[in-house]
C-alpha cells in the first residue's frame, strides 16, 4: 500500500508540474486542434503490442550502435538500422497523422514555421548548456564521447544518419507510441519511454537531453494531433546541433579518440 501511494504521489507531482508548464507555454504548444483519431479496441491493442516489441528492439540496437567505433561501417549500418526499426514499427502499428495548427483566422494548415522556430530555440538553450557542460568534467566527457562520431566521421554519412534517426524517432515515439499509451497522460508516458530508450546508450548527456526534448516533441504532438511539427523541430534542432556543437568541443583532446562513445 505504501509503495502504491508513493507511485500515486509521484504521478500527481508529475501532473502538477506538467500543468504549471502548460500554463506558461505559448498557445501553439498548448491549444489542441480538433481531431478524431479514434480506433477500435482491436486496433488499439495491436498498436500496443507492436510498439512494445519495437521499443525494446530499437533501444537494444541503439545501445549497440554507440558501442561501435566512430566512422566504422558497422556504426553507419547499425544507426541506419535503428532508424529503419523505428519507422517500420511506426508504420506497422497503425495509422499515423501529420497534424494541423490553427491560424489567427481560424483556418487550419500544416505546421511549418513555428516548429522551425521551436527547434532553433531549443538549440539555443542547449548550446548555452553545452558551454556550461565544458566546465563539468563528467558532462564534458559524456558530450565529447558523442561528438567523436561527428568529429571523426564522414560528414555526409553523419548528417544522413542523424537526420534519418531524428525523423524516425518522431514517427515512432510521437506517432505510434503516443497513440499507444492511451488518452491519460500521453505526454508524460511517451516522454518517459523515449528517455528510457535513450538509457540504452549509457551516455548521461544523451539521457539528459532526451527529457526536455521528449517533452517538447510530445507537447507538439498533443497540440497539433500529428508528427509533422515534432519532425520539423527535431530536424531543425539536430542540424544546428550537428553544425555548431562539434566546434565548441574541438579543443578537447579526447574528441579524436577512436574508441567507441561509451563510458570507460
Amino acid at each position: 500500500m505504501t509503495r502504491s501511494r508513493r507511485r500515486l504521489g509521484q504521478a500527481l507531482v508529475s501532473d502538477e508540474g506538467l500543468t504549471r508548464l502548460l500554463a506558461r507555454a505559448p498557445s501553439w504548444l498548448v491549444d489542441k486542434v480538433p481531431r478524431d483519431h479514434r480506433e477500435s479496441d482491436a486496433a488499439f491493442h495491436r498498436r500496443r503490442r507492436v510498439t512494445g516489441a519495437v521499443s525494446v528492439l530499437g533501444a537494444g540496437l541503439l545501445g549497440v550502435s554507440l558501442s561501435r567505433r566512430p566512422n566504422s561501417p558497422s556504426f553507419y549500418a547499425l544507426t541506419l538500422g535503428v532508424a529503419a526499426t523505428w519507422v517500420a514499427g511506426g508504420v506497422a502499428s497503425g495509422p499515423l497523422h501529420l497534424g494541423w495548427v490553427q491560424t489567427p483566422r481560424a483556418t487550419m494548415r500544416r505546421p511549418l514555421l513555428t516548429p522551425v522556430i521551436a527547434g532553433a530555440g531549443a538549440f539555443g538553450l542547449f548550446y548555452g548548456a553545452a558551454r556550461v557542460a565544458k566546465h563539468v568534467p563528467p558532462l564534458d566527457a559524456a558530450v565529447t564521447r558523442v561528438l567523436r562520431y561527428a568529429q571523426q566521421g564522414n560528414p555526409g554519412m553523419v548528417t544522413a544518419t542523424t537526420l534519418a534517426n531524428g525523423v524516425a524517432e518522431e514517427v515512432f515515439f510521437r506517432g505510434a507510441l503516443y497513440a499507444a499509451v492511451g488518452a491519460e497522460h500521453p505526454v508524460l508516458k511517451s516522454s518517459a519511454v523515449y528517455s528510457l530508450a535513450t538509457v540504452a546508450t549509457r551516455n548521461p548527456a544523451l539521457v539528459l537531453a532526451s527529457v526536455p526534448m521528449g517533452l517538447l516533441f510530445a507537447l507538439q504532438r498533443r497540440a497539433s494531433g500529428g508528427i509533422q511539427a515534432p519532425v520539423i523541430s527535431h530536424v531543425t534542432w539536430s542540424v544546428l546541433m550537428l553544425r555548431y556543437l562539434p566546434p565548441l568541443f574541438a579543443d578537447e583532446p579526447s574528441v579524436d579518440d577512436p574508441s567507441p562513445a561509451q563510458p570507460a
